[in-house]
């Protein structure tokens, strides 16, 4: 049966999970709005607990008026199909190579990072203090799927990051791309774990100092400007580190 009702039980549940403004309106769940996040989904092997489409469409699911379904979308120009999901945390963050975002504001940096992660083969990304949502509208579009297939960590603290930390600080340590000396050490003469962990500060602030120093050590990004968008470092930092590794 055809959903006609704006008032309707499913489409109120939608608004607030879009919506997300307290932690109750969306109670571990998300939505993934458009056919190609949904076709991720499926890959991935995730199961929608809700499915709606715009009756005509001829996608699986629960049909909705067009009016209706663009009315509950995050999206200027509507959706013809929407699911809700589960959210999924590791209970820790794990190795071999884990992105650790703080303090990274916009959500799209943080889903941009979801699908830099995925492309340069990260175990996990983790997620701390004074982050964007990775489970909001607008961090779920922009990793184009990668939120169902990198595994998210939440962390409060250096300690509970894997291996060697090494902080991303603009002007400060070895150059990244030069940052190993051998297969066993790094620039300062500290031994490398197999287990390594990328900190990535906030886009203008960057990484608070207490926590940079915390870290193995300290690396930058050599540019000629003041600063990079932290997704953008986030993705320069994964291609340098894999193709060092690459090169071990």
């Amino acid at each position: 049966m055809t959903i006609t009702s704006p008032d309707n039980a499913k489409l109120k549940t939608i608004r607030k999970l879009i919506a997300r403004r307290r932690e109750r309106d969306h109670a571990g769940l998300f939505v993934a709005e458009g056919e190609d996040l949904l076709a991720a989904a499926d890959a991935a092997g995730w199961a929608a607990q809700d499915r709606l489409v715009v009756e005509g469409s001829g996608i699986d699911g629960v049909e909705v008026q067009a009016s209706l379904l663009a009315g509950v979308s995050s999206l200027g120009s509507g959706t013809r199909a929407l699911g809700v999901y589960e959210e999924r945390w590791l209970p820790t963050a794990v190795g071999p190579l884990c992105v650790y975002l703080h303090g990274v504001h916009d959500p799209g940096n943080v889903g941009t990072i979801l699908r830099s992660a995925e492309a340069f083969g990260a175990s996990c990304v983790a997620v701390g203090p004074g982050c964007a949502d990775p489970f909001g509208p607008k961090a779920v579009r922009a990793s184009m799927g990668s939120i169902f297939t990198v595994p998210l960590a939440r962390a409060t603290s250096i300690e509970e990051l894997p291996g060697t930390t090494v902080a991303l600080v603009p002007g400060d340590g070895p150059p990244l791309s030069i940052l190993w000396r051998s297969g066993h050490e790094i620039a300062d003469q500290i031994a490398i774990e197999p287990d390594l962990t990328l900190l990535i500060g906030a886009e203008r602030e960057g990484l608070p100092a207490h926590l940079a120093d915390q870290a193995t050590t300290k690396a930058h990004i050599p540019i000629e400007s003041h600063s990079l968008n932290a997704a953008m470092a986030a993705t320069v930092a994964l291609y340098e580190v894999t193709r060092m590794a690459r090169a071990r």
